[in-house]
């Protein structure tokens, strides 16, 4: 469905002072490019907003029968005609006939070029001849690169554009680059850029793609034509020709059809490649993908025609990144293009497709009348029919702002969609209307009317006839006799339209929001299709044209702010992306007085920002408009509500007096809290103490993980305690410590972000690097059980301190809020410390008796998930002065499986526990390890120190009962040595060994 707006799109119309009937014309990027019927001359017009002139004029070696404008490299080409025979051309540096230099060079395209010959170049215009094999019919220049396609009746040449560099002065040449084969449609419209090729006939449109790599969006299929095709052919009832195939009895004709992607190899078109590059530039790949072929039907209503549906004005469009800066030299003047857009029109409908990125038809536009001619451009379609210039909303914008930022459609920022109705901004009269083109801010038109066939000279002749006046006869036509103009009209600049469809969509406010919504989100449109302008920095309406896009958005944010549908929480992105502060939003929602009802739109917006984190924070009255509209709409929400930083400067007092008033389905923790954090506001410690005593524990946790900012708040990347945080640490921090561990479970919170919170909150406090809080949250957090994506990272953040700890005995103790009994008993990472570890510290003198760092290292050292690996760079700086230090290393020893290095350190240091580490380690395949390492050690030591010592003969006694146990006699016996030292304990271990079997 096509709306109708009677907008103003054109502005002032100018009539370009060409003398003689125009025969054709296109235009430059300041300038319109004229040749008259019959002649071989091109006169060329500047024009500007209050300017029409002519500006030059050149002649032309043939009658010039197509020409284009390439607005990279300033270049004319045209295919001209002189004794029947077709030739094509460009015109280069044409601007010095300006000064009425009459000096022109002709020359051949790929010769060398001599310097004398380009010294004069300079002030005169080249024309590059072009040699074609066949007769050129249509052409087409890349609007990124400047680059030149030749339509002919059965292949396609593209020409790359070059610059020669001879005496430091640039001359502009071209190089055959590819031909391109096709079988099965003639061109007579080619559009080109950026490697994309369109073809269009009569009846047919048919896109394709040089290009080494698949486009996305489609898969693409091999383009070599195989013997299963003709069968999928039939199916599609494809025939190589779009022309009706005739008979004596009855005219067949070919059904409609669209084909996209891999498709397209079965439309019955062959495309083949032949690279012909000369140079070493830039060369286009010679792979060809299809992108989009599409066939319509004729219309034999009036005989065997096309005229009802012959297809015309066939374009590609490219639109750039949002305020991508172009150099204006031509030299460099090249654009990566964002999206490509495809359009051609029939006489009653018109046909944009998007093609960049997939290919999808996102718009049909149907005309009033027949339409003649149609030029699209990245705001607005144009059309021209018989007696009518139509303007259309166009949907370009809105594709190319999703393939910028594919998630735009977010809280944060969003954008009218591609589905929105078109609409006609305006319909003008103009009678005869043959041609138009688009000129930078102008529209190009030409009239032809009859003078016969004006309304009012037909009247008039018709009275005559009625008379009789047999002196009055019709003049036969001539081609002097039409009445003909060619029209500079201007497009009404952006902020001026923009303004006006604004002020359009007041009139459909109380009448149907949605056309208000439906108009200002075109004028949203309009603008982002502005921004999106290469040239966007050097225009001097930058700024306007930003702070209207802002503007733009606050209006369309008005309007879904009071809807009460599924788009209502469109509200949100547009407010935050007019950069309007809140206390202005609510301002221009209740600007007078408080309302009874606010919109659905509206209160999404405000939940969503007062949950936000914004550095946004209101006065102390527009505090209590906030508390006013939530205890209308959702007095639930005042506890959230009080807890947003925008809530800073409330009024406490006040606050607690709309809390009070609450009546919630029994008492709430929630509520509790945010009562106890508005009396700390006003420090009522009684009334704070009150409030938490009212609920257990665990229940003000479920209070602190329904609202997390009771305890912390986040500012850009800046974390704050809030003083409830404070207080809490001084008063109950087991309560505190659970509750961060509970926000991080519950993922509230990351890791690093309450590693800061503990941080800032001991910041005052504490003298050590690490808080002891903070070590209290690592602790808890092992019990909760983490993946082991951090599991490994607290494990050794741990250790770290613990070593600081031990390597430090002077530090400043804090007594934990766990002992290394409860994290045993609460948490399996920390393991039971084995029996010969207490032994060997039993004597020892701990570094800290209060914090335990020693016995929770142990502990962890000895649980199954504390990697020693990663433990092993922190032994060099734990001594082993004593035997509490020296059991670390020990235990490493031993996790890395070096039972006799253990063996002989507890031997030499403490020999009172070696029996107890064989007994605990020693076990399983390595049982060897106490007849061939631990009996002989215990032999040497007691030769050594002879038989008084008694821990080594109580050594020997245990280890002997183990072997005897272990070993068959005989073995037992090859064990002992043979010099009769362990004869006291035979006959002992032979009773033992006899009362055992």
């Amino acid at each position: 469905m096509v709306q109708l707006y009677n907008c103003h799109p054109f502005g002032s119309q100018r009539i370009v002072p060409t003398k003689q009937m125009p025969e054709l014309f296109c235009c430059g990027q300041d300038c319109v490019f004229v040749t008259c019927a019959g002649g071989c001359k091109v006169e060329v017009f500047t024009v500007c907003q209050d300017l029409c002139q002519l500006l030059c004029s050149f002649n032309t070696l043939g009658k010039v029968v197509h020409m284009t404008y390439s607005e990279v490299g300033d270049y004319l080409v045209t295919i001209e005609e002189r004794n029947n025979i077709s030739s094509l051309r460009a015109y280069t540096n044409w601007r010095c006939e300006s000064s009425g230099n009459s000096r022109v060079s002709v020359r051949m395209i790929g010769l060398n070029i001599e310097s004398p010959h380009t010294v004069a170049s300079k002030d005169q215009m080249e024309i590059i001849e072009m040699p074609l094999s066949e007769k050129p019919q249509c052409i087409s220049c890349c609007p990124i690169r400047g680059d030149l396609l030749v339509g002919c009746e059965t292949k396609l040449m593209i020409f790359c554009l070059k610059y020669l560099s001879i005496n430091d002065f640039s001359v502009l040449d071209f190089d055959r680059s590819v031909i391109i084969h096709v079988a099965g449609i003639i061109p007579l419209q080619v559009s080109f850029c950026a490697g994309y090729i369109a073809i269009l006939n009569d009846l047919e449109v048919f896109v394709l793609r040089l290009n080494g790599e698949p486009s996305e969006g489609y898969a693409i299929e091999p383009q070599i034509q195989t013997e299963e095709q003709p069968s999928k052919q039939k199916d599609f009832m494809d025939l190589p020709s779009s022309h009706p195939a005739e008979s004596d009895d009855f005219v067949m004709c070919l059904r409609p059809i669209e084909l996209v992607g891999g498709e397209c190899n079965f439309c019955g078109i062959t495309v083949t490649t032949e690279s012909i590059g000369l140079s070493t530039d830039f060369q286009y790949p010679s792979q060809v993908h299809h992108i989009l072929y599409r066939r319509f039907a004729p219309d034999f209503s009036e005989g065997i025609h096309v005229e009802h549906t012959r297809l015309h004005s066939l374009q590609l469009l490219p639109m750039y990144k949002t305020a991508n800066h172009v150099s204006t030299d031509s030299k460099t003047r090249t654009k990566e293009f964002l999206s490509l857009f495809c359009f051609f029109s029939m006489p009653q409908n018109g046909f944009l497709y998007t093609i960049g990125n997939g290919t999808e038809l996102i718009s049909v536009y149907q005309y009033p009348e027949k339409s003649q001619q149609a030029v699209l451009t990245p705001q607005l379609l144009h059309v021209i029919t018989s007696n009518n210039l139509q303007c259309f909303t166009v949907r370009c914008s809105a594709i190319a702002a999703r393939e910028e930022d594919p998630y735009i459609d977010t809280t944060m920022k969003t954008c009218p969609p591609v589905s929105l109705n078109i609409c006609t901004l305006r319909m003008q009269l103009f009678i005869g209307l043959v041609a138009i083109a688009y000129c930078k801010n102008h529209i190009i038109i030409l009239t032809k009317a009859n003078i016969e066939d004006m309304p009012e000279n037909g009247k008039y002749l018709k009275r005559l006839t009625s008379k009789n006046y047999g002196s009055v006869k019709k003049k036969p036509p001539a081609d002097t006799d039409p009445s003909w103009n060619l029209y500079a009209v201007s497009i009404t600049p952006t902020i001026h339209l923009y303004k006006e469809m604004v002020e359009y969509s007041k009139r459909y406010e109380t009448v149907m929001s949605q056309g208000s919504i439906h108009l200002l989100s075109e004028a949203h449109l309009l603008l982002r299709a502005a921004l999106m302008d290469p040239n966007f920095k050097e225009l001097p309406e930058k700024g306007v044209l930003e702070a209207a896009f802002r503007e733009s958005c606050a209006y369309l944010a008005d309007c879904y702010s009071k809807l009460d549908t599924q788009h209502s929480h469109l509200a949100l992105p547009y407010y935050k992306m007019s950069c309007l502060s809140m206390a202005d939003i609510i301002n221009r929602v209740i600007p007078s007085e408080l309302l009874k009802e606010y919109g659905k739109g509206f209160m999404f917006y405000l939940k969503h920002s007062l949950f936000e984190d914004l550095d946004d924070e209101l006065s102390e009255e527009m505090a209590l408009k906030v508390l006013h509209i939530f205890k209308t709409m959702d007095q639930s929400q005042l506890p959230h509500v009080l807890c947003s930083p925008c809530m800073k400067n409330v009024c406490p007092k006040k606050a607690m007096d709309y809390l009070q008033n609450l009546n919630p389905c029994g008492p709430s923790a929630l509520v509790s809290l945010a009562k106890a954090t508005m009396a700390l506001k006003m420090q009522d410690c009684k009334t704070y103490e009150a409030e938490l005593q009212r609920h257990s524990e665990m229940q003000l946790l479920c209070g602190f993980l329904d609202e997390p900012r009771l305890l912390i708040k986040f500012r850009s990347k800046d974390v704050i305690s809030t003083e409830m945080a404070f207080h809490l640490m001084d008063t109950m921090p087991g309560l505190l410590v659970v509750s961060v561990v509970a926000l991080h479970e519950n993922s509230k919170i990351n890791l690093q972000e309450a590693e800061r919170f503990f941080k800032v909150l001991c910041e005052k406090d504490s003298t050590d690097n690490v808080p002891q809080l903070l070590v209290d949250f690592w602790e808890a957090l092992l019990s909760t059980y983490p993946p082991e994506s951090i599991l490994q990272d607290i494990l050794f953040k741990l250790t770290s301190h613990y070593v600081w700890k031990i390597c430090n005995p002077q530090h400043s103790c804090v007594t934990p809020l766990k002992s290394p009994e409860d994290l045993r008993n609460s948490c399996s990472h920390f393991g039971l410390i084995s029996p010969w570890i207490t032994k060997m510290t039993s004597s020892d003198c701990l570094s800290c008796e209060t914090c335990g760092d020693l016995l929770k290292l142990q502990s962890l050292l000895c649980g199954p998930s504390m990697e020693v690996e990663s433990f092993l760079p922190f032994l060099n700086f734990i001594p082993e002065d004593s035997n509490s230090s020296l059991s670390i290393h020990i235990i490493c020893a031993t996790r890395l499986m070096d039972y006799e290095k253990s063996i002989d350190t507890l031997l030499d240091r403490c020999p009172e526990a070696v029996i107890s580490y064989a007994k605990h380690e020693i076990k399983e395949g390595r049982k060897a390890l106490w007849w061939n390492k631990l009996l002989p050690e215990l032999y040497v030591r007691i030769r050594r120190t002879g038989r008084d010592d008694k821990v080594f003969i109580s050594s020997l006694r245990d280890t002997l009962d183990v072997i005897s146990m272990e070993l068959d006699l005989q073995d037992f016996l090859n064990v002992l040595p043979d010099d009769g030292t362990a004869a006291f304990f035979l006959p002992y271990l032979l009773n033992q060994r006899k009362l055992l079997t």
